[in-house]
């Protein structure tokens, strides 16, 4: 299945068509939690960010890595405000459960 560009269409910016894509495949949710993998450090600040690593998220999920479990057990009081900080601003991409694990 070969499609062509109309002969006096424009170009058009990658940035749109990967957006127009994700949006049409239903990906764009996604790949929006994804970027709070990147984004964590500044959503936390620097005292978190310099005992936690942000690894993954699946399913609304995000899972960080924890150095110690002294962080851990503070941070699983946090939990609530932790996603409320990670989810502002958020339309889509948000994250419902956040899941620490002691780092290897």
């Amino acid at each position: 299945m070969s499609r062509t560009r109309r002969a006096n269409a424009a170009p058009q910016p990658v940035g749109d068509l990967v957006a127009r894509f994700l949006d049409r495949s239903g990906l764009a949710p996604k790949v929006a939690a994804a970027t709070v993998v990147t984004e964590w450090p500044e959503l936390v600040g620097p005292q978190i960010a310099a005992v936690t690593t942000a690894t993954g998220v699946q399913d609304g999920t995000l899972f960080v890595a924890v150095a110690n479990s002294a962080w851990m057990m503070e941070l699983n009081l946090m939990k609530g405000a932790l996603i409320k900080r990670v989810n502002t601003g958020r339309k889509e991409g948000r994250i419902d459960h956040l899941v620490f694990v002691m780092a290897a």
